[in-house]
Order: C-alpha cells, then sequence, then structure tokens
C-alpha cells in the first residue's frame, strides 16, 4: 500500500511523464495539422490515455501498487483507453461527415446552409451563405452598372458623332447652327467627363482608398458653400433654394469630400423637384447629440419599395435610362453614402410631406 509520504512522488512522475507525451502529442498534431479533424481528436484521445497509463505502470514498478491490484488498474486504464478510442472515433466519423456536407453545399449554386451542423460548422455555414448573398447583390449591381453607363454612354456620343459628321460632311454651314453644334458637343463633352470622375470617385470608394484629410470645420460654412455652388442650377431649374443653419455645428471632416457628398444630394433634389417649389438644407444637432445636415425637397416622395434602394449604385427610380440634358449614371447618391461611411456617419432618406428627407448624421466634435 502507498505510504503518505509517497504522495509527491507519485505527483512528480505522473507529471513528469505527462508533460513528456503531451510535448510528443503536440509535436505530432503539428506534423498531422493538414489531416482530417478525425485523426486530431485520434491523437488528442492517445495522448490522453497514454499520459495516464504510463503514470500508472511507472507507480506500479516503484512498487506501490503489486499483486493482483496491478492487473485490476492495468485493465481499467486498458478499457478506459478502448472505450476513449470509440468515442473518439464516432465523434470523429460525425464531425467529418458534417464537414463534407458543408463542402458539397459549397460546391452547390446557388448556396444554401445546410441546416443542423454543429455550432462552429453552423456558423461557417451562415456566414458564408451572407457573403454569398452579398455577392450575388454585387455582381448583379455590377452588371447593372454596366448596362446603364453603358447606355448613357451610347446615347450621347451617338448625338456628338451625327453632330462632327454634319460638321465634317458641310451639311449644316450656316454659322448659327454650327455654333450651336459646337456648343451641344461641348455639353456633352462636360457631362460625359463628370460621369467618369463619377465612375473613378465611386472605384475609389468600393476599393477602399478614398483619403481623407480631415479637419474641424462648422456645418454653417459647408451649408453655405453648397448653397452658392447650387444657386445656379436651382435658379435655372426655378426651384428656390434656402438653409438653415445653427450657427456652431463642428465636425471633424474632410471639407472637400463632405461639400461633394451633401452637393450630390442637393443637386439631386433640384433635378426630382417641379418648379416654383423648394429644397430647403438645414445643418443642426439631432436629440441623439449627433451633427445633422438634411435635404428635403418636393420631389412627391418615394415608393416604399423603393426606399431602401436609393443607395444602389446606377438606382435612378425609373425605367428609361436616357439621360436628360443635367442628368447622370445615377452614381451620386452611391458617392455620397460612400463618403458619408468614411467619415464614420451615416446617411438616411424618408419621406417628409410632399417630398423627402435626405438625412446625414456625423459624430460631433466637442468644443
Amino acid at each position: 500500500m502507498p505510504r503518505p509520504g509517497d504522495l509527491p512522488m507519485i505527483v512528480a512522475v505522473t507529471a513528469g511523464l505527462g508533460l513528456l507525451i503531451a510535448l510528443a502529442g503536440i509535436w505530432l498534431m503539428w506534423r498531422l495539422r493538414t489531416r482530417s479533424i478525425g485523426v486530431m481528436l485520434a491523437v488528442v484521445v492517445v495522448v490522453a490515455v497514454t499520459a495516464t497509463l504510463a503514470g500508472v505502470v511507472a507507480i506500479i514498478n516503484k512498487m506501490i501498487i503489486e499483486g493482483a491490484t496491478k492487473d485490476f488498474v492495468l485493465s481499467v486504464v486498458a478499457v478506459g483507453g478502448l472505450v476513449g478510442l470509440g468515442v473518439a472515433f464516432v465523434l470523429a466519423r460525425r464531425v467529418v461527415g458534417e464537414s463534407r456536407r458543408l463542402v458539397e453545399a459549397v460546391r452547390r449554386s446557388p448556396f444554401t446552409a445546410p441546416a443542423g451542423l454543429p455550432a462552429e460548422l453552423q456558423t461557417i455555414a451562415n456566414t458564408l451563405e451572407e457573403a454569398y448573398v452579398r455577392e450575388r447583390a454585387l455582381e448583379e449591381a455590377r452588371r447593372e452598372l454596366v448596362a446603364w453607363v453603358s447606355h448613357d454612354l451610347r446615347t450621347p456620343l451617338a448625338g456628338m458623332r451625327a453632330m462632327a459628321e454634319a460638321l465634317e460632311d458641310g451639311v449644316v454651314s450656316d454659322p448659327e447652327t454650327v455654333a450651336r453644334y459646337h456648343g451641344q458637343i461641348k455639353l456633352e463633352v462636360e457631362r460625359l467627363s463628370a460621369m467618369v470622375d463619377d465612375l473613378f470617385e465611386l472605384s475609389r470608394i468600393h476599393a477602399g482608398a478614398l483619403r481623407l484629410s480631415r479637419a474641424r470645420i462648422g456645418l454653417a460654412d459647408l451649408v453655405a458653400d453648397t448653397l452658392a455652388g447650387a444657386e445656379p442650377l436651382a435658379r435655372a431649374k426655378g426651384v428656390v433654394l434656402t438653409a438653415e443653419a445653427s450657427a456652431a455645428v463642428p465636425v471633424e471632416a474632410d471639407a472637400g469630400a463632405l461639400g461633394r457628398a451633401l452637393g450630390n444630394l442637393v443637386v439631386n433634389a433640384i433635378r426630382h423637384t417641379p418648379s416654383d417649389q423648394s429644397v430647403v438644407l438645414r445643418a443642426g444637432v439631432d436629440a441623439s447629440g449627433m451633427a445633422c445636415l438634411s435635404v428635403t425637397d418636393c420631389c412627391g416622395g418615394i415608393p416604399e419599395e423603393d426606399l431602401p434602394r436609393v443607395f444602389e449604385v446606377a438606382f435612378r427610380g425609373e425605367t428609361a435610362r436616357t439621360p436628360t440634358a443635367d442628368g447622370g449614371a445615377g452614381l451620386g447618391l452611391a458617392i455620397a453614402q460612400g463618403i458619408v461611411e468614411a467619415h464614420d456617419g451615416v446617411i438616411e432618406v424618408v419621406n417628409d410631406g410632399p417630398g423627402c428627407r435626405f438625412e446625414i448624421r456625423l459624430p460631433l466634435v466637442g468644443g
């Protein structure tokens, strides 16, 4: 029978052997790191059983356990090890089978996350399904953008080619018509150049290459600059453009980029507001303590089913894609969203009275 003084020796022997076997098991698992999870589980069980068995054998050899007791202990440990290996084998088959089921689901198109997987694999499957949904949505948006931009480019290019050929062939020769053709070609070139600039800006936003030069600015100054820039367009359209801005609403932002986002919202509001109606810019602090920029128009509202799509690339809420004289490729709102989100802000749209209200919320800088 073991004596009380043998306990430190038992602990030291079993701990030393256990450490050596654990290190060997870790090394073996590292060598087998690219193999099946079932193999990994088998190694874990073998290491545990081997460590226990080695400790028992070492103690027996120290004559702490003798005779029939030794055989009983060894038999119990051996049976326990076999039971552990059996359970590990069953568990490994389940994990491998569920992993293969997930792989087969991934290879099918479209991908749908299988149900009933172990918690970790189910999380991976659900995450993959969300990623596939986002990827399909982005791919669909890219296809729509290419189709719509191609249409928007084809129409003015065809007109410019016809006018250029007419000038080249001498079909038009009177100075007034020639001047009008030149002016129209210049106008279309400027519009196409703006469209290309929008595409370039949007590509920078999606690529995460938008670089902001942040500084402390006041929203009242930003509103005043935007109002001055959009006034000619509003006057030509017959839209009344007004502003209401608090004296001091400081934010940390890139004035040029944020001004472009606000300008896109204002231009969009003017384009969709009938003559003799109004567009109102507001700057202040909302109830949650965020700096808030809003643009309210009289566009007649946006259908509820279209509200979630307003900031999608190339969405213009219309089936006809023929551009107008002041139209674009439908990128302005998508660019505004990208700029606002780069400033750690949020942009939203809601129907409000005779039109809709676009709101930009940004973190407020303390005084």
